[in-house]
């Protein structure tokens, strides 16, 4: 069976970017990580990983290039992850990101699953829409807004840390 894919850039402008592919079903995570770095136009050599997701596309299991674990953690790699093992008609959601210092990031879907097509080479890039950017699409986390909140802020005190005298303890204790 050929599992079709869709992959989308995620990203917060108004195009849409993404290639749909086709790949067997039997082949692995790390084949189908090089048929979408090979369909944006990436040269591969940056670490990424998997993340198997739910509807609403929450992050859950990694599923990484390689296991830097050390051996502490049962790792999932892509090259030991066979698609049908991971993904099927009730789980059909992934992320994927590329390059952790760039975070490029996409949503993987499989669209459907269909027959073999004698004489196709899979994986197969069937439909490409959109230019990627040059660079990944700026991501904006909570975290980075936690500080705009003008009802906090963790350092609004009236303790001046110059000021020892109103302080509980000798500043020449040693």
């Amino acid at each position: 069976m050929i599992y079709r894919f869709r992959v989308i850039l995620d990203n917060d402008t108004e195009d849409d970017i993404f290639r749909d592919i086709e790949i067997r079903e039997t082949d692995s995570l790390e084949d189908l990580h090089n048929a979408i770095t090979q369909s944006f136009g990436f040269d591969g050599l940056e670490m990424a990983s998997f993340y198997v997701s739910n509807e609403d596309w929450d992050q859950g299991e990694e599923i990484s290039m390689f296991d830097v674990s050390e051996g502490h953690n049962d790792v999932r790699t892509m090259g030991e992850t066979v698609l049908n093992t991971i993904v099927d008609q009730s789980q059909t959601k992934l992320i994927y990101i590329y390059d952790f210092l760039s975070m490029w990031t996409f949503l993987v879907e499989l669209a459907e699953i269909v027959e073999v097509i004698e004489g196709t080479d899979y994986p197969n890039l069937m439909f490409v829409h959109g230019q990627i950017p040059d660079s990944a699409p700026e991501k904006t986390f909570e975290a980075e807004n936690f500080g705009d909140d003008d009802d906090f802020n963790e350092f609004d005190d009236d303790i001046d840390v110059d000021d020892y005298s109103d302080l509980d303890f000798d500043e020449n204790w040693n």
